[in-house]
């Protein structure tokens, strides 16, 4: 076995004495396993990547594979399951609400369709890729977190290419990893900004202004048989046009009405740039898909800065539905919570607007790719603005009650919650992050591994929770699907202000 490829799928968890020395331990090492750090790859691994798969029982969900194994570790996991020993994040199971009782238990959940379209891929069954719609703010802007899920799946599961990318970048800085890989004369709006752009958005939240003649954006392919061009046909923007190694594939042909409106175009084989270019200033583009056609993994980040589910209320209704129907995600995936909190310690918003914010971002998304399961990340720890320097850093006091919140949304709503926070360790472990140098100086964005953490602990909940589907009785419904009381939010509330 070559080094770092990892035991084959479908080898259970018992046979991880198999593996060659540099292919990392399996996910269903134990806690007993655990090593001091600075002894290798295969260090402790947090609590949620400690379940083995357990053998078929009658309550799991009807359908459900037959047998099911957790990937091996790869040797960057096993590095992160150190550092998630030395800074004392434990990790944490995805809750999952049963959404459909059976006779001998729960029959669907709501993590069910993201873990069959799983099994589908594990068995060959699948023909299609398995697409990760993840929604969010500044924590997965910069893509690394969700790079992390990403890469974690796809070693388990295949990739199947990189899905909606931007034609530039949503800022003057940064990688560009999800972005053409050279680009010029566009302006980027984003959702998060605090005055309302003139145009609404489509899914990925950003939609790039050309400010000049020819501006354009360069991607390199990969192989992709064809891609997908998202673009708003405003007034007076002129056309944009999809060329491949300098031939003309196609045109679009605005009527200036302001729909949405989505061009394809097959790519030959062996191209290699894709150039997007618009004919005149004005031009609207708001996003390019590019991805295999086989099975496997598609992460699409669509996460923004500044973000919160207020502001996802900028989604254009008809571009939400169009859009996510062509995706057709298996899940939807919420990272937020995080500018929730740091409002309501501005009093710039209030618990009740919170719910109800997510309460109709959950329901529109769900409405718009029925099909699709649903989860809820909710935020990492977080500490008090205006903290002084060389004094203790005192939590947020609003994050508890934000975290509350997010569950009792998510769960009422029929999705599945992961709390981030508890998994990371909870009150302190922003300071601990700090303390080893992975929080920026502001305190609120972490970087380097803090992110690559992040993402494992996310990954290994996602993948313990498909293993263990059934071993653990759902949790049932909340009994209403509105709002729920606000008695468990700790009791915190906060003025809105216009």
């Amino acid at each position: 076995m070559e080094k770092g490829a990892g035991a084959p799928r479908g080898v259970p968890a018992s046979a991880a004495e198999n593996v060659e020395k540099g292919a990392g331990a399996p996910r269903g090492v134990t806690a007993a396993a655990r090593v001091e750090p600075g002894e290798g790859a295969s260090h402790g691994v947090p609590a949620s990547a400690n379940l083995p798969a357990p053998p078929r029982s009658p309550s799991r969900p009807v359908g459900r594979s037959a047998f099911r194994a957790l990937p091996p570790t790869t040797e960057r996991a096993g590095h992160l399951h150190a550092l998630a020993t030395r800074l004392r994040a434990p990790g944490g199971a995805v809750e999952d609400p049963c959404l459909e009782p059976g006779d001998a238990g729960c029959a669907r959940s709501a993590l069910t369709p993201f873990y069959s379209a799983l099994d589908g891929l594990l068995e060959g069954t699948a023909k299609a890729p398995t697409v990760v719609a993840a929604f969010g703010n500044s924590l997965i802007a910069g893509d690394r977190i969700v790079d992390v899920v990403r890469e974690e799946l796809a070693v388990g599961f295949g990739g199947a290419g990189r899905g909606v990318l931007l034609v530039d970048r949503m800022a003057p800085y940064g990688g560009r990893t999800r972005t053409a890989a050279v680009s010029s004369g566009w302006q980027p709006r984003t959702l998060g900004e605090l005055k309302a752009p003139p145009h609404p958005f489509g899914i990925t939240g950003v939609y790039h202004l050309a400010t000049e003649h020819r501006a354009r954006g360069r991607f390199k392919l990969e192989g992709e048989p064809r891609g997908t061009l998202w673009w708003k046909d405003v007034k007076d923007a002129g056309r944009l046009v999809v060329s491949v190694d300098g031939a003309v594939l196609a045109r679009t042909e605005p009527q200036g009405d302001g729909a949405s409106r989505t061009t394809s175009f097959d790519l030959p084989a062996g191209a290699k740039w894709l150039d997007i270019t618009a004919e005149r200033e004005g031009a609207i583009v708001q996003g390019v898909v590019l991805q295999k056609d086989g099975p496997g993994i598609v992460l699409d980040m669509l996460g923004v800065p500044s973000a919160d589910a207020t502001l996802y209320g900028r989604l254009e209704e008809d571009a939400l539905k169009a859009q996510l129907a062509q995706r057709d995600p298996k899940l939807l995936l919420f990272f937020l919570g995080g500018n929730e909190s740091k409002r309501l310690e501005w009093k710039r918003t209030d618990l009740p607007t919170v719910r109800q914010d997510l309460t109709a971002l959950l329901r529109r998304a769900r409405a718009a790719a029925p099909a699709s399961a649903c989860l809820v990340v909710g935020p990492l720890d977080a500490v008090q603005d205006g903290h002084e320097q060389g004094k203790p850093l005192t939590q947020r006091p609003f994050l508890k009650a934000t975290i509350q919140v997010e569950r009792e949304v998510a769960l009422a709503e029929g999705c599945g919650f992961f709390n981030l926070y508890t998994a990371m360790g909870g009150e302190g472990s922003l300071a601990r992050f700090n303390q080893a140098g992975f929080m920026h100086e502001d305190l609120v964005h972490p970087r380097g591994q803090g992110l690559d953490l992040l993402g494992q602990l996310v990954s290994d909940a996602l993948l313990a929770g498909w293993a263990n589907e059934g071993a653990v009785p759902a949790p049932a419904l909340t009994t209403s699907r509105e709002a729920a009381s606000d008695a468990g939010a700790s009791g915190q509330t906060a003025e809105a202000v216009p």
